[in-house]
């Protein structure tokens, strides 16, 4: 989704607008970036749309992690890795 430039409020324009700019996230899914001292500061967004981005980024961790267990797994069938027995006594010599 773009950005537009009535998409961007200053927080002090914010405070008087909240109900409104509230309205027009969830009704005309937009999402508002409010802005402190002319600077990006906090965003307004759908919060069936937080959601949704949380869920995603737990499913990215997710698939971090299939990935590093897929490269252990194939480095351990290379012969790569050493057990943790191996590893304590190596450690403990």
């Amino acid at each position: 989704m773009r950005l537009r430039t009535s998409d961007v409020v200053a927080i002090s324009e914010a405070r008087a607008r909240l109900t409104e700019l509230a309205e027009e996230v969830v009704d005309g899914g937009a999402e508002k970036v409010l802005t402190k001292n002319g600077a990006s500061y906090v965003a307004i967004v759908d919060a069936r749309k937080l959601d949704y981005y949380h869920d995603l980024e737990e499913e990215h961790a997710c698939l971090v992690l299939l990935g590093e267990a897929e490269t252990g797994l194939q480095q351990i069938l290379a012969g790569q890795r050493i057990s943790a027995t191996d590893l304590t006594q190596a450690l403990s010599d």
